[in-house]
């Protein structure tokens, strides 16, 4: 008989049905207070669901949840955690500073600049590691930079 029709529970079959571990970014894990409390709280979730998760018979059906995947990476993640304290001043932007600015094009948009897992450009949010955010650091009020052939000019910092 085939191999292909029988269940086997090998390490090998185990392997093939676990999901690769979440990529982990090579940047400091930069955070706010929020950031941080939002990675223990996906921590916990995923600790949850992995402790549901262990509770199913079906071993192979166990092993293709993303669970434990999602559980090592929130816990990598709130282990190498670093706070990063509110912007002390408003005259550079800085981690943490909400940004607003005027594109060539007249849009304004406001962002605050967070870490990588807090990001979330549709809430105004984006990572500090972002092309727009590093060009961003370090400028003041009234300052201009390019990005994607568009002029951006710095208008509040909060």
């Amino acid at each position: 008989m085939s191999v292909a029709f029988t269940k086997e529970e090998s390490a090998e079959t185990a392997a093939e049905t676990q999901l690769p571990d979440r990529p982990v970014s090579p940047h400091p894990n930069l955070v706010t207070d929020a950031g941080l409390k939002a990675l223990e709280a996906q921590l916990l979730q995923a600790q949850t669901a992995y402790e549901a998760a262990q509770k199913i018979e079906d071993v192979n059906e166990r092993r293709r949840g993303s669970a434990l995947r999602d559980a090592r990476y929130f816990a990598a993640r709130v282990r190498t955690a670093q706070v990063m304290p509110a912007p002390a001043s408003t005259d550079q932007i800085a981690f943490g500073s909400t940004v607003t600015f005027k594109r060539g094009d007249g849009r304004v948009q406001t962002y605050t600049i967070v870490g990588e897992d807090e990001a979330d450009p549709k809430r105004g949010m984006i990572s500090y590691v972002s092309p727009v955010a590093r060009l961003l650091m370090g400028k003041s009020v009234g300052d201009v930079v390019e990005v994607t052939g568009q002029e951006l000019e710095i208008l509040t910092i909060a």
